[in-house]
C-alpha cells in the first residue's frame, strides 16, 4: 500500500541482545605427551619437565563464547584465569582469538588449591568483575580430570548450570533464556536454561578458531605485572615501555587475594579439604611387547588381561 506523501514510515528495528561473557580458562602442563621425566619420584607431575599449554576443553569453551559475540553485536568476552605470572599467556591467547580483555588471579595464597578452593577463588573474582550473563569454561582440565570446578562455581554464585555442552543453539532475548545441546550417555539432549548461567563445554564441541594475525600484532606485547618484573629484575629496561602508557590494553590486569576480598582460610591449601592418602605413579615404561591381530579374540583377550591387572577398570 503506498504511503501518502508527508506521512512517516515507521520502521521497527529489532535490537540484538548484547551479552557479557566470562570465559574460565587454565594453563596446564601438557599431559598428552608424557615421557619418562614427566613424573617426579613421589609420583606427582613434574610440571617443570612439561610444556604449559591452554587447557584443550577451555579452548572449546572460548570458541562458543566468540560465536555468541559474533552473533550478538555489542557483546564482550572476558578471560579469567588463575595461576602464576606466566599464566598471563592464557589471556594473550584469548586476545589473539577475539576476546576483549582478561584478568589473571595470582597470589601465593592460592597455591595448592583443590577444586573447592579453586572454585571459591574464581567465584570471588567473578563477583568483582560484576556484570555477566554467561560464564563458560571447559568441562575439565587435563591435569585433574575432575569436572568439578565449573559446577562448584555455579553453586557458589547461586546460578543455574548446564554441563557437557556441545553447542549453544539460541538465545531468547525476551525471556532471557538460552538453548543448549548437551551430550549425555547414549546421545544428546536439548535443554533451555535461564540467564545468567554457567556452562561447561565438552572437548567434542567445535574446535577453537586459530589466532587472528591482526590481533596477534595488536596484543603481542601485552604483559602482566609479574612478567614485566621478570624482564627488569636484572636492572634491564622494559622494552617498548612507553607503549604501556599509550596503550593501556597492553597491561594485563592481575588480581591478588586482597583485590577480590578473598577469605584466606578458604584459599589454597588452607581451603582445600582434599587429602592425598596415597600416590601411584602413572608413568609406564614398556618392558615387553605383544603383537595382536585385529581379531575379536585377540582384542577380547587383551581387555581381559588389562582388567585382571587393574590397568583399566
Amino acid at each position: 500500500m503506498p504511503v501518502p506523501y508527508g506521512d512517516k514510515l515507521s520502521i521497527i528495528k529489532h535490537n540484538t541482545m548484547s551479552l557479557k561473557i566470562v570465559v574460565l580458562a587454565k594453563q596446564v602442563p601438557d599431559t598428552r605427551n608424557v615421557g619418562k621425566d614427566a613424573m617426579t619420584a613421589d609420583g606427582t607431575i613434574n610440571r617443570a619437565a612439561l610444556p604449559a599449554i591452554f587447557n584443550p576443553e577451555d579452548l572449546n569453551a572460548l570458541e562458543q563464547a566468540l560465536r555468541l559475540k559474533e552473533s550478538h553485536p555489542g557483546s564482550t568476552v572476558t578471560m579469567l584465569t588463575m595461576g602464576p605470572g606466566r599464566a598471563a599467556e592464557i589471556i594473550r591467547e584469548g586476545l589473539y582469538r577475539g576476546a576483549d580483555g582478561g584478568y589473571l588471579l595470582t597470589d601465593r595464597a592460592f597455591a595448592g588449591a583443590d577444586t573447592l578452593a579453586t572454585s571459591y577463588a574464581l567465584a570471588t573474582a567473578i563477583r568483582k568483575i560484576g556484570e555477566y550473563d554467561l560464564i563458560i569454561g571447559g568441562r575439565q582440565a587435563i591435569d585433574g580430570d575432575t569436572a568439578q570446578v565449573g559446577p562448584q562455581v555455579a553453586e557458589k554464585l547461586g546460578l543455574a548450570q548446564v554441563t557437557y555442552a556441545e553447542e549453544i543453539l539460541d538465545v531468547d532475548e525476551a525471556g532471557k533464556k538460552i538453548t543448549i545441546k548437551r551430550h549425555i550417555d547414549g546421545g544428546v539432549e536439548t535443554v533451555v536454561a535461564p540467564l545468567p548461567l554457567v556452562i561447561t563445554v565438552n572437548g567434542s564441541a567445535a574446535p577453537c578458531r586459530p589466532r587472528n594475525a591482526k590481533l596477534v600484532q595488536k596484543y603481542k606485547r601485552a604483559l602482566g605485572a609479574q612478567e614485566k618484573a621478570a624482564i627488569t629484575k636484572e636492572g634491564e629496561a622494559l622494552p617498548y615501555a612507553d607503549l604501556y602508557e599509550k596503550k593501556p590494553y597492553l597491561n594485563i590486569t592481575e588480581w591478588s587475594a586482597a583485590d577480590v576480598n578473598a577469605d584466606l582460610a578458604q584459599c589454597g591449601l588452607s581451603g582445600s579439604p582434599t587429602k592425598v592418602k596415597a600416590i601411584q605413579n602413572i608413568s609406564f615404561q614398556a618392558k615387553e611387547s605383544k603383537t595382536l591381530t585385529g581379531s575379536d579374540k585377540d582384542v577380547e583377550g587383551l581387555i581381559t588381561e588389562l582388567l585382571a591387572n587393574h590397568t583399566i577398570g
